[in-house]
């Protein structure tokens, strides 16, 4: 049990894989405040946890709650409406962040996961108070989940590697490219239902992946935003540099070239000799 508890907060906290960081806290904040409304409910309280959650931590419809819940747009996409919609929006962030992190580096998935959700939180602002379909009913009303970020993953993904295939129960081999199509169309038919401000969200995640990959593949990488620029100072006896550590049959100095061409030029871009290195430096 200690060594099952040692890996997992190794895992989340300590190996620099964003993908276990961000599911970890997701699940963590989830069980809290399950356990916490669990202990509510016995004491027969009237403090309901959910509708505290939503109203302090869940982004407004109203913008006029903005300058006091202005944080919100950030803190929304860590709460869930529950068990289901957790475990479906972690299991499309395992199945496509696994694929992404195959390709991409960790600062790229924080910076499309975390403006993802931002775009989320924007779109379904904007939508419900620009379009008339939702005048009679923005006051009170607030959106949470991680669905915005996760959607961003998700086209990010299908945008870099279209054709990369995965196994579908009931289905079999499915391009990814039409998985992410669907999960857009049934957000933008869902824009006419109760949950349209969801839907909205989902769309603005959807957006951000897009454009994030679009732009990156024409060379302008927006994760650089994440980036310290270094200060400049003067070394005597300066050591000599770090050699940088090697995969088991590819050099880093390869990966890093790979990697900054994908940048550049896009993963289609790639030869057949540079893919199969970059597939084999994934699985060591």
């Amino acid at each position: 049990m200690n060594n099952t508890f040692k890996d997992l907060k190794y895992k989340v906290f300590q190996s620099g894989n964003p993908l276990f960081f961000y599911i970890g806290i997701n699940a963590i904040i989830f069980l809290i405040t399950a356990i916490i409304s669990v202990f509510l409910f016995l004491g027969k309280t009237d403090f309901i946890i959910g509708d505290w959650i939503r109203d302090y931590f869940g982004v407004p419809a109203a913008v006029s709650s903005l300058p006091t819940r202005f944080y919100t747009v950030f803190t929304y996409m860590f709460f869930h409406d529950g068990f289901l919609h957790l475990l479906f929006n972690m299991l499309g962030l395992f199945w496509f962040g696994n694929i992404f992190m195959n390709f991409l580096k960790s600062k790229q998935f924080h910076f499309v996961y975390l403006a993802g959700g931002f775009a989320g939180a924007l779109i379904y602002i904007a939508g419900l108070n620009i379009f008339p379909a939702y005048a009679g009913g923005i006051i009170g009303q607030t959106v949470i989940g991680s669905s915005a970020a996760v959607m961003a993953v998700i086209v990010a993904t299908a945008t870099l590697v279209p054709n990369y295939t995965i196994m579908m129960m009931l289905i079999g081999e499915v391009k990814i490219k039409w998985v992410a199509i669907a999960y857009f169309l049934i957000s933008f038919i869902g824009l006419s239902s109760a949950n349209a401000g969801g839907n909205l969200a989902h769309i603005g995640g959807a957006i951000l992946g897009f454009a994030f990959m679009r732009s990156l593949q024409s060379g302008r990488d927006w994760s650089k935003l994440f980036e310290r620029k270094p200060k400049l100072r003067v070394v005597k006896n300066e050591k000599p540099p770090v050699k940088k550590p090697v995969f088991k049959d590819v050099s880093q100095k390869e990966i890093d070239e790979i990697l900054d061409k994908i940048s550049s030029s896009g993963y289609d871009k790639l030869t057949a000799t540079e893919k199969e290195k970059l597939f084999k430096a994934s699985k060591d």
